[in-house]
């Protein structure tokens, strides 16, 4: 809390992330494809979910509206719940730019109900060689960050992600505090 949010009684709130910054990887993806770095074709959006009948409606109109939209462009959702009590919309389509508008759609429709501080990250599986890479995208501060798993439980690669920092960098809006660069273990995708 600054000065003058104490003299005035207030607190200044952070703007909300650009949405446009997701859009980013819709041209990353050719540079990652390029490198060798191959898209799974799977994307997916995690929410903390609310037993409320209203989130629920909500939910199930997103999934209805992909299921329609998937239906031009081929992308089939599924939704599962993980052991940390979050749910993910699982988004698969070999192109990854009907995966980024589908995950925008989603992140816009719980948005758009008031349930926008209930996402976490947007996620876009990866392979690089034989490992699996992960590009996070973490919705309420816009930025990118890649997470590599290594061998062994809860381990990753930090060089190999500090190399796809410097790599992708202009080309993604990364993440420049690594302390926020936070793992997600057990990625459905």
């Amino acid at each position: 809390m600054g000065f003058f949010d104490a003299l005035l009684g207030k607190r200044k709130v952070a703007p909300p992330a650009a949405k446009d910054r997701l859009f980013a990887m819709s041209t990353a993806h050719i540079a990652m494809d390029v490198d060798g770095l191959r898209a799974r074709g799977r994307a997916g959006i995690v929410f903390q979910s609310l037993g409320t009948a209203d989130f629920s409606r909500v939910v199930q109109e997103m999934e209805e509206v992909l299921h329609g939209t998937g239906e031009e462009t081929g992308t089939t959702v599924s939704s599962q719940d993980d052991s940390f009590g979050y749910r993910w919309m699982i988004l698969e389509d070999p192109d990854v730019e009907d995966l980024v508008v589908g995950v925008h759609a989603v992140n816009d429709a719980l948005a758009i109900a008031g349930y926008g501080d209930r996402t976490l990250a947007a996620v876009f599986a990866y392979e690089d060689g034989s490992q699996p890479l992960y590009w996070i995208y973490n919705i309420k501060r816009g930025s990118w960050y890649p997470f590599v798993p290594a061998g062994g439980e809860q381990a990753r690669s930090n060089e190999r992600e500090l190399q796809l920092k410097a790599r992708y960098g202009g080309d993604l809006p990364i993440e420049p505090e690594l302390e926020r660069w936070f793992p997600l273990w057990g990625v459905p995708l």
